[in-house]
């Protein structure tokens, strides 16, 4: 049976993912697929959106929406590093605004404090999802998941914040 909402948490960075929340269910996770353009390591954009397509096609008529983390540099990165995550970020928001997904951003420290999140360390939020999310567990099964964890974390505060009665199209 199709979804009603088909919802997408991004965590973006190149060892980020795109999860899918099915009516508030886990979906298929993609990591970020990445690419060597030049010596420099990018986000490949065409496997992103064929899983994005693919997902919308197992879920006709599904009220299709996304979260994506809003980044920015940190005091400790390079201008180099921060202009790079920074390109990945608008990237992947390209490719959303490109497949006409209706998208909105939160800062970490926002959805992180609405988690209990604030102060831990990356593995907290691994936890916190297969506690949420048992089904999810064959996605979370090592530290290195951190960014898999988070953005399935960002589709749950994306339901849980923005979802204000629309219905499937």
């Amino acid at each position: 049976m199709s979804a009603l909402r088909l919802t997408f948490g991004i965590d973006p960075g190149l060892k980020g993912a795109v999860a899918t929340l099915l009516d508030g269910t886990p979906g298929p996770i993609l990591d970020l697929p990445t690419v060597d353009v030049d010596g420099w390591g990018e986000i490949d954009a065409r496997p992103i959106v064929l899983f994005i397509r693919e997902q919308r096609a197992n879920n006709p008529g599904a009220y299709v929406s996304a979260r994506i983390e809003k980044v920015g540099a940190r005091p400790d990165d390079g201008g180099t590093s921060a202009f790079r995550f920074g390109q990945t970020a608008g990237k992947l928001q390209a490719i959303l605004e490109v497949l006409g997904i209706p998208q909105t951003r939160v800062i970490p420290s926002v959805w992180k404090r609405s988690m209990g999140l604030i102060g831990k360390d990356k593995d907290a939020a691994r936890q916190l999802a297969l506690r949420r999310f048992p089904s999810a567990a064959g996605y979370l099964k090592f530290k290195k998941h951190d960014g898999r964890a988070d953005a399935l974390l960002l589709a749950l505060y994306h339901d849980s914040h923005d979802w204000d009665g629309k219905q499937a199209a």
